[in-house]
């Protein structure tokens, strides 16, 4: 999808389709909006009856199609809600709203008026940005098996008008930067929708290997003598009954800063989780093709960093393996020793996401000595129970991280939440037999349990886990609760999120 801007008027616009908000009306005033005159001219009269009859009122998810008095092509209007809860996120669900809704209508360019986006705390740049992110992610399907592919929004043109032109320069360095890194997702999406068949450990290893050659990264990985020889008992034994071996991929970017802070991230790579022996329910399986959806959110992560030169030096950590119930799958029971020495008592083989990330965790804390560690996993069932479909469960050691996290949330629209962390979560983890076990008899706070699990590998250092076993991707039952810029399958979730916080003006961690 091409950007551009345009200083003119949007009603000078020669595109299929020309886009602009409209908000409700406040209490009992239900006279036509004044901003609604260059909308109403450019519609031929048609909207302000329209307005009157209620047939157009400007709530939210509200598409409504007019054809210009001049047959130049059509004006939507796309509601936005009430004023007073007006946020980015209401234009980026906007704008992904009529990308959708045009799809099968022969609209190839699109143009959208930015002053009937720009309302209260919105200002133009984060405007502008919502209004990329919206088009960019609402138009991506995932094509790569379908023989025909119907075509969407190919150009969008941000029309500055009066209002904005002299603000160009500027607003078309946010499209450029926001569209790098909504086309960090689309890339992520294409990866993490990938089935099992295709998407193996070696192959996500690959494709780490040749993210680092076209944005100049330092990519290390380690086969499975390797991870022997190197102590991690954790991934090899959840890797154990597949057999395309497991794969432990290191990514450095070095940082747009000569002594910026040094950031890790660790996504949890799941190319398919059966269970193991202690197999899942057939309903649904497919899904968890999904598993791996963390650590190809890490590759996308490092390909926008990359790209975008942010400050902070980042250390990317993919944990990858194939959860089957082979002849050399681990087994209930089992005692395994991790890279930090540390042994885990097995109760339960699918609660294995856990188990590969104690070898990550343990690997970048003791070789790279990062600032923070960050980690992103589909983890747990426990997470979607308590938090729902579109929200990751955030647990943290470290407040001003978890500040810095929740505040990067608020700007992308990502939605996490904290969760407490306590020596209650702490002891249900500890074995009888090992240092800690990777799952418990009572099934309670498994989400909190999981992380004092992982506690346990960090080595002291200011950590946060991101549980996103809800948001990491949707399916048909959950598709119409999101947003529309979150499409069928994998959702990307966790880059945006990430960018931001790494952009941020966060301080080096104490």
């Amino acid at each position: 999808m091409k950007f551009a801007t345009d200083r003119r008027e949007a009603a000078s616009a020669s595109s299929d389709i020309i886009v602009s908000g409209l908000f409700e009306a406040e209490g009992k005033d239900d006279r036509v909006p004044a901003s609604f005159a260059k909308e109403d001219k450019g519609a031929g009269g048609l909207l302000t009856p329209a307005w009157k009859r209620k047939e157009i009122k400007g709530k939210r998810r509200e598409v409504t199609v007019f054809h210009r008095a001049d047959g130049r092509g059509r004006w939507v209007t796309v509601g936005l809600g009430a004023r007073s809860s007006y946020t980015a996120d209401t234009a980026r669900r906007a704008a992904a709203e009529v990308v959708k809704s045009v799809r099968s209508k022969g609209a190839r360019t699109l143009s959208l008026r930015l002053a009937s986006f720009v309302q209260g705390s919105v200002t133009p740049a984060m405007a502008v940005r919502a209004l990329v992110d919206g088009c960019v992610l609402g138009g991506y399907e995932f094509v790569r098996y379908r023989s025909v592919a119907e075509p969407g929004i190919e150009e969008v043109t941000i029309q500055l008008g009066d209002e904005h032109a002299s603000e160009e320069r500027t607003l078309n360095g946010e499209i450029a930067e926001q569209l790098q890194i909504a086309e960090a997702v689309l890339w992520t999406r294409d990866i993490a929708n990938l089935p099992a068949d295709t998407a193996t450990p070696e192959r996500l290893a690959d494709a780490a290997r040749q993210l680092g050659k076209e944005v100049g990264l330092k990519v290390t990985v380690f086969d499975e003598k390797e991870l022997a020889k190197m102590g991690c008992g954790g991934i090899l034994a959840v890797g154990g009954g597949s057999d395309h071996p497991p794969r432990l991929v290191v990514l450095e970017y070095a940082g747009g800063t000569r002594r910026g802070r040094t950031v890790a991230v660790v996504g949890k790579g799941i190319t398919f989780d059966s269970g193991g022996i202690s197999i899942k329910p057939a309903p649904r399986m497919s899904e968890m093709k999904f598993d791996k959806s963390g650590a190809v959110a890490v590759l996308g992560i490092l390909r926008a960093a990359a790209l975008l030169k942010v400050a902070p030096r980042v250390i990317g950590v993919m944990c990858c393996a194939e959860n089957l119930p082979g002849g050399g799958a681990y087994r209930p029971g089992d005692v395994v020793k991790t890279y930090n020495g540390k042994h885990i008592e097995i109760l339960n083989t699918d609660a294995e996401g856990r188990v590969v990330l104690s070898d990550g965790l343990a690997y970048v804390a003791a070789q790279y000595h990062p600032d923070e560690i960050i980690d992103l996993a589909t983890l747990t069932g426990a997470e979607v129970v308590a938090l729902g479909d579109d929200t990751a469960g955030l647990v943290s050691t470290d407040d001003r991280l978890a500040t810095a996290l929740l505040n990067a949330s608020a700007v992308t629209g990502e939605p996490i939440w904290r969760m407490p962390l306590t020596d209650f979560h702490r002891e249900l983890v500890k074995s009888d037999v090992a240092d800690v076990r990777n799952s418990t008899e009572i099934q309670v706070a498994g989400m909190l349990t999981a992380a004092a699990f992982l506690e346990n590998f960090v080595g002291g250092l200011p950590w946060a886990h991101l549980d996103i076993a809800g948001p990491a991707h949707t399916n048909v039952l959950t598709r119409r609760f999101q947003p529309a810029y979150q499409n069928s399958g994998a959702t990307g979730f966790g880059v945006r999120l990430l960018i931001q916080y790494l952009q941020s003006a966060a301080p080096k961690a104490a």
